[in-house]
């Protein structure tokens, strides 16, 4: 059998998704988790492998098992050994030539990003900051470059290993809620560090060092050097995993970040 999850974690704690020397992973977490619940080895397979200090509210894995359980019990046996940074939201029985990362349709990542002049305590490891004004429209404008089939090799981290730079960019947005700022890409695909690279440059433009249109002349440059430095992790969040209807998977749920500031949104 195989056997769809969908796994939310806080990433500040963890070297990242993906399994290393050492240990210190969410993969190793959720393999340790579901291993001592089926007593006999798991191997999951993930649809986006985040970086350290990375976020996850809607990541989707994948395994295969020979163990008979409702869905239900995968889900309790999983989050009763998981550490309290991690959590099963929901197990689905899939097809066997379902895979989590090969058959998403697309990933959808969110930024949330301080924009006052001091730094924030409260929410230290879960929100990128930047201490100078920025123009909220400015970026829009930017971002909207973004859009359609793109080569986005000016946002690809020399150590990338994906196939191929050319991505489809299908939502590229930016909103303010007081002092957050709120970015979110949705695509078919991403390249390493490539949001935290977009979300640099776009604060670049927010800044006014460039004009909106020197994204399109960075992606029509396909040179990482033009760019700006990649931003921090800790805003980063993958928000949701999409999948055509006839996978039968729970439809993706965006967690309304927001709505967790509630003194920056007004509330």
């Amino acid at each position: 059998m195989r056997i769809a999850l969908a796994v939310e974690y806080d990433g500040s704690g963890f070297r990242g998704w993906q399994k290393q020397p050492g240990g210190a992973t969410v993969q190793d977490a959720l393999q340790d988790a579901l291993q001592r619940f089926a007593t006999r080895p798991v191997s999951v397979v993930c649809a986006g492998r985040t970086d350290a200090g990375v976020h996850a509210s809607g990541q989707v894995v994948h395994f295969d098992t020979d163990l008979d359980r409702c869905m239900h019990a995968w889900v309790r046996g999983a989050n009763t050994f998981l550490p309290p940074a991690v959590a099963v939201r929901w197990a689905h029985a899939v097809a066997g030539d379902f895979h989590a990362r090969s058959s998403a349709y697309s990933r959808h990542y969110r930024y949330l990003l301080i924009n006052r002049p001091h730094r924030t305590g409260v929410w230290n490891g879960r929100v990128g900051w930047y201490h100078y004004p920025l123009a909220l429209g400015t970026m829009q404008a930017a971002a909207d470059h973004l859009l359609g089939e793109r080569d986005f090799s000016a946002f690809r981290a020399a150590e990338c290993q994906a196939n191929s730079p050319v991505k489809i960019m299908r939502r590229a947005e930016i909103q303010r809620f007081g002092d957050l700022l709120v970015f979110d890409f949705e695509a078919s695909a991403f390249l390493h560090h490539m949001v935290r690279n977009l979300v640099g440059s776009l604060v670049y433009v927010g800044q006014g060092k460039h004009p909106p249109e020197w994204i399109a002349d960075l992606l029509a440059a396909g040179d990482r050097r033009l760019a700006a430095p990649t931003f921090a992790a800790a805003g980063l969040y993958l928000v949701a995993v999409r999948y055509l209807p006839h996978w039968g998977l729970p439809a993706a749920e965006e967690t309304a970040f927001p709505a967790f500031f509630p003194e920056l949104a007004g509330g």
